[in-house]
């Protein structure tokens, strides 16, 4: 839906406007809607109708987790935190939610936190690519490049075209000192699209020209 004209988007907005006001207490036709707000960017909008969705079901675990979502881009981490942490306290093995909970605490700064919460994440459900990511940045930032490289490593086994991926085991190949396979992964990053940073690249050269 995303790469859809505005046009069309305009017209999926006014379709699920439609179905909400004949079927006001449909929990699905509120939610679509909040999705196609915050896929347009109509963040107020699409917290109305979140809102309104947990008026209808409180204990909609993937309404509280796309709340969290939306309020972790509007910037507000708190709250993002506390959706989040009320979609595990209904669901406690929601993956989505524990791997939310990790990038809100990575954002922070708190390493050990977000790992915490990433390794959870991988426990209820170990195929999600984004969260071995993730998990790879946390061990990064806290020094663990053992643990980076390993989540790293299992990012590109569920998706080798993952561009992120590519780079983050970059990263970790270059705390390794490897820095032959650092740029080889590095330059598969950039060909998936990934904006590699160039100071990386720097970095890269200048490793590879010491070792």
């Amino acid at each position: 839906m995303s790469n859809q004209p505005q046009e069309n988007l305009d017209a999926v907005i006014a379709e699920l406007e439609k179905k909400c006001t004949e079927h006001p207490d449909s929990l699905l036709a509120h939610h679509n809607l909040a999705m196609v707000y915050r896929k347009a960017g109509r963040r107020d909008e699409a917290l109305r109708e979140l809102n309104r969705s947990l008026e209808l079901d409180p204990l909609s675990v993937e309404t509280h987790v796309n709340l969290g979502a939306l309020f972790f881009e509007m910037g507000d981490l708190d709250k993002a935190l506390a959706a989040n942490r009320k979609a595990v306290e209904i669901l406690p093995e929601s993956a989505q939610a524990h791997a939310n909970i990790g990038l809100i605490w990575q954002q922070q700064g708190e390493a050990d936190k977000a790992i915490e919460s990433y390794v959870e994440s991988t426990r209820h459900d170990p195929k999600l690519a984004t969260t071995w990511v993730n998990l790879t940045t946390a061990h990064i930032m806290a020094g663990n490049f053992d643990q980076a490289l390993a989540a790293a490593q299992k990012a590109i086994d569920l998706d080798p075209d993952f561009a992120m991926a590519q780079n983050n085991l970059a990263v970790a190949l270059y705390y390794k000192d490897d820095f032959t396979a650092a740029q080889l992964h590095a330059e598969k990053a950039k060909t998936l699209g990934f904006p590699v940073d160039p100071r990386f690249d720097e970095a890269i050269a200048q490793g590879l020209s010491k070792s």
